[in-house]
């Protein structure tokens, strides 16, 4: 396989790459693709050719993608209320109606298409089309319809792998009476990542990784030590929910999670196949 004809110029040398393709083969890695990567058009292609050549090097990779920019955006040009209760969007009958336009005829086929256009097999995996997320009930009342995450079918997503394609997964999932729910991305990339018992997980978000109190990354935590900066303050807000997702993906038997610097281009390259990574590791 001649590597060089579909390295990235700007991703981390193939000398230094090369050394770690062996530790991902035949693994599965969970790819969460959110924040401002997708609005921005290089950031979005750069990750597309990221997961590509992950399945060309033999990784089993699979990605789901958020979408509240768009969904916000969408909202507001409909004059229809953008509304949250403790990080998850209050989803009603007409919000579910956007989300659902907005993920499944806009943002999966635009990031499927971007992946195959870079040489990889792809297919998307909606709640319409070959739903993988089982949905027990809602959360809370008050937040409408968002499901809780209980059940994936991974029986689907190992047959995606066996024929090395990369299913582009729709954070919707629906329950035994046909209801569609919309679900937070990274807490279905962290179920789904439990439930194959992936390698890796790979957040993508909008900021270096974990801080210390002084503002410098933290490139490795233990889930011990992810919980003691919770409590003392040092991490706040949305950071949270999503250190609380690596958590339990990792109780779950996923090796490590990633909190990535989605604006790096190239972050995913970085993180695996380079000795910096790209953000912070959080391991048992």
């Amino acid at each position: 396989m001649d590597i060089k004809s579909f390295w990235p110029e700007l991703g981390p040398s193939i000398q230094e790459a090369s050394v770690y393709f062996d530790k991902y083969k035949n693994k599965k890695i969970i790819l969460k693709y959110g924040g401002q990567v997708m609005s921005d058009q290089s950031l979005s292609k750069a990750f597309a050719q990221d997961a590509a050549i992950l399945r060309k090097l033999d990784v089993d990779v699979a990605v789901i993608h958020g979408g509240g920019p768009q969904i916000k955006t969408k909202l507001e040009s409909q004059n229809l209320e953008n509304k949250f209760i403790s990080g998850l969007r209050v989803t009603d009958e007409n919000v579910i109606k956007v989300v659902e336009d907005v993920l499944l005829n806009e943002i999966n086929p635009d990031l499927r298409d971007a992946i195959i256009n870079y040489g990889a097999k792809a297919e998307s995996v909606t709640v319409r089309k070959n739903n993988v997320i089982h949905i027990d009930k809602a959360i809370d009342q008050q937040l409408g319809f968002v499901g809780d995450p209980k059940k994936i079918d991974t029986k689907m997503l190992n047959n995606f792998f066996k024929q090395k394609i990369i299913p582009v997964i729709a954070p919707m999932g629906m329950d035994n009476k046909g209801q569609v729910y919309n679900v937070n991305a990274d807490t279905a990339a962290g179920t789904i990542a439990n439930q194959i018992k992936a390698e890796r997980l790979l957040l993508m978000t909008d900021v270096p990784g974990v801080n210390d109190k002084s503002g410098n990354l933290i490139s490795q935590l233990s889930t011990k030590q992810a919980l003691d900066l919770i409590d003392d303050g040092t991490i706040t807000g949305g950071m949270i929910p999503k250190i609380k997702t690596c958590i339990s993906a990792i109780e779950s038997g996923v090796n490590g999670v990633v909190i990535i610097d989605g604006r790096k281009s190239h972050a995913v390259l970085f993180e695996l196949f380079s000795n910096l990574g790209a953000g912070t590791l959080i391991v048992k």
